[in-house]
């Protein structure tokens, strides 16, 4: 099955210029659904994780089936003031400004394998920002999975930690 025919595109949201790749379609498709965590399996599955974790919001959405699939835990990665309990937090820079996310300050031990999982790698501040947080926490990443890549926008090389996608657009 080709995943790629139930990712719709919408453009200018959400605002002018961006096009945005909409999930939805995607997760209403029940045998897309299921293509899609099964990829993200096969291609997490080596890394040996020993936790998923979900960067919001989308990212929950993915990570939460597939830790199932894989046996794992899951944690999720959140913005600033979602999470109860105490957090750690990373702040990290945006291309006008910045923006925080956390994770409650027990949800990993030290040398626990955390597997990254996120909908889209675009510009990779987000996910480099939660590879850092997962590490300032003990946390070993030995990889992060997205269902899309957006080649064009070079993320992936913002990241010190391998990248396994199950699409791409080169523009």
């Amino acid at each position: 099955m080709n995943i790629k025919d139930h990712i719709r595109t919408i453009p200018d949201f959400p605002k002018p210029g961006i096009l945005f790749y909409d999930l939805s379609t995607l997760l209403a498709h029940p045998a897309a659904w299921a293509a899609t965590v099964e990829g993200l399996e096969r291609a997490v599955a080596p890394h040996r994780p020993d936790v998923l974790a979900g960067i919001e919001s989308r990212g929950f959405l993915l990570a939460a089936p597939l830790a199932i699939a894989l046996g794992t835990g899951f944690v999720m990665l959140r913005k600033q003031g979602k999470l109860p309990g105490t957090t750690v937090r990373h702040t990290y820079a945006l291309e006008y400004g910045t923006d925080t996310i956390e994770i409650q300050q027990d949800a990993i031990r030290k040398g626990t394998r955390v597997a990254l999982v996120d909908d889209l790698l675009a510009t990779g501040g987000t996910m480099a920002a939660a590879v850092t947080l997962l590490e300032s926490v003990g946390g070993v990443v030995p990889t992060a999975a997205c269902v899309i890549e957006l080649t064009f926008l070079e993320g992936r090389g913002k990241l010190k930690v391998p990248v396994e996608t199950l699409i791409q657009y080169d523009s």
